[in-house]
């Protein structure tokens, strides 16, 4: 009779302690907890002013910490990165019971991102509001022990994996200098800043063989005679890039994603923050999987198709900016033509060729169009939080090409850099959708 009872009693515990777990459970299984993170990150990148490169760098390795618990977790799904990114080795498999790979994949997310921003209190802030609702919820300090140990675990190797990018030794590279011939790159108002990471095709790829697998044909050859093909490409900017009204000026200040504009008030300064170029994309990312109905594992390994080809893009682009070192328009305009025009929005301080936009949009509509398919329409309310109104696109393609266009509306770069841009990032995103494996 007592051993019965023990038994009955032990059987109520289990069926209590899970009843208990339930909503916490439930909670790791919505892909919003996810996307929270996401938001937390590009927050913080967008408060640190990351460079669109830099931050490229930022999104992809916690994504892909991730994304590796998740494959181990859903092996009949997934398909790990190990042996397909470069360098990159399995990570440790888990052995231990108790733990809850997805808040083992949330964790190892927080904890590298967290080692790759600079203001890592708003990341620990973000980890602990979290973590007590999910305490709340019912989480036990059993689990969030275990779960959060593998987390840390596999974060430490997809840190020492990190650490050999080649990230760290450019940043004691040295600058650019300024060429005198009129054809290359100087900087432009109002502040004239130095060439941003001259040395980015140093950096490991991470599907593509090197930074030069795919260099777009070479720029127009520079001429400031009236007839020649680059000075009718100059005076479209001039004509179109200073003067637009209505849709085009919308355009352009929608897909602006300059992370540091600054303004100037006669003797006052001050900047505005915003979202990355390739923020932008995993913005979109987030809001086309939650559309979708993905589960927490899917949207995790959307995100991390997404980041990957967004690194691997603005590697293979700035290796090209900084070969051909191509002038900006605002330079020959200010110097040949009108001295007083000035583009809708703030050039950029690096070189225009190819176009940033072109090629990372591009590279990033065909990874969520092999997700997703070729006519997924969708609102776009990433540029809300920074007070410009929803955009909406019959598919991602749609919404790259309309990317690529705004920076001729914007002023900031020549046709021909759009145009070879998006072939640029065609070549980047079939090559990584042919070749990157991640679903069985």
């Amino acid at each position: 009779m007592r051993l019965k009872i023990i038994c009955f009693c032990l059987t109520l515990i289990s069926t209590t302690a899970c009843y208990e777990n339930v909503a916490y459970q439930e909670k790791l299984k919505d892909p919003a907890i996810y996307n929270a993170a996401m938001k937390q990150l590009t927050d913080i990148i967008v408060h640190d002013i990351f460079s669109p490169p830099a931050a490229s760098r930022v999104y992809s390795y916690p994504n892909i910490a991730a994304f590796e618990i998740i494959a181990q977790a859903y092996p009949d799904d997934f398909i790990s990165l190990s042996g397909q990114l470069t360098d990159l080795l399995t990570i440790p498999k888990n052995e231990d019971p108790v733990v809850n790979m997805h808040l083992a994949a949330l964790h190892a997310f927080l904890t590298v991102g967290t080692e790759l921003i600079f203001s890592e209190e708003k990341m620990h802030e973000f980890q602990n509001q979290t973590y007590q609702a999910l305490k709340v919820d019912g989480l036990s300090q059993r689990v969030l022990k275990s779960s959060t140990k593998y987390g840390d675990l596999v974060a430490s190797h997809i840190l020492k994996w990190a650490d050999g990018d080649h990230y760290k030794e450019t940043r004691t590279d040295f600058k650019y200098s300024i060429r005198s011939q009129p054809q290359y790159w100087k900087p432009t108002p109002p502040d004239y800043m130095e060439g941003i990471e001259p040395h980015w095709n140093k950096i490991r790829t991470m599907v593509l063989d090197s930074a030069q697998q795919y260099i777009p044909k070479p720029p127009l050859l520079f001429s400031m005679d009236e007839n020649s093909l680059f000075f009718k490409e100059l005076m479209e900017v001039y004509t179109i890039g200073g003067q637009v009204e209505n849709q085009g000026e919308d355009i352009a200040k929608f897909w602006d994603c300059n992370p540091y504009v600054s303004h100037h008030r006669g003797h006052a300064m001050f900047a505005t923050k915003k979202i990355t170029p390739g923020g932008h994309w995993m913005e979109i990312s987030s809001i086309a999987t939650s559309q979708a109905g993905f589960t927490y594992a899917e949207t995790i390994h959307a995100h991390a198709r997404v980041a990957i080809s967004l690194f691997d893009a603005f590697i293979s682009c700035w290796d090209e900016k900084w070969r051909s070192v191509v002038v900006r328009p605002e330079t020959l305009i200010n110097e040949y033509i009108d001295e007083d025009w000035a583009p809708l929005l703030q050039t950029p301080p690096f070189p225009e060729y190819t176009s940033g936009h072109s090629v990372i949009s591009r590279a990033a509509a065909l990874t969520l169009t092999e997700l997703l398919g070729n006519d997924f329409s969708f609102e776009d309310t990433s540029e809300m939080a920074y007070g410009l109104p929803r955009r909406s696109f019959d598919s991602f393609l749609q919404a790259s090409e309309e990317a690529a266009l705004s920076r001729l509306y914007g002023g900031i770069h020549y046709r021909m850099a759009i145009d070879n841009g998006l072939d640029q990032g065609d070549a980047v995103g079939n090559y990584i959708n042919n070749t990157l494996k991640t679903r069985k």
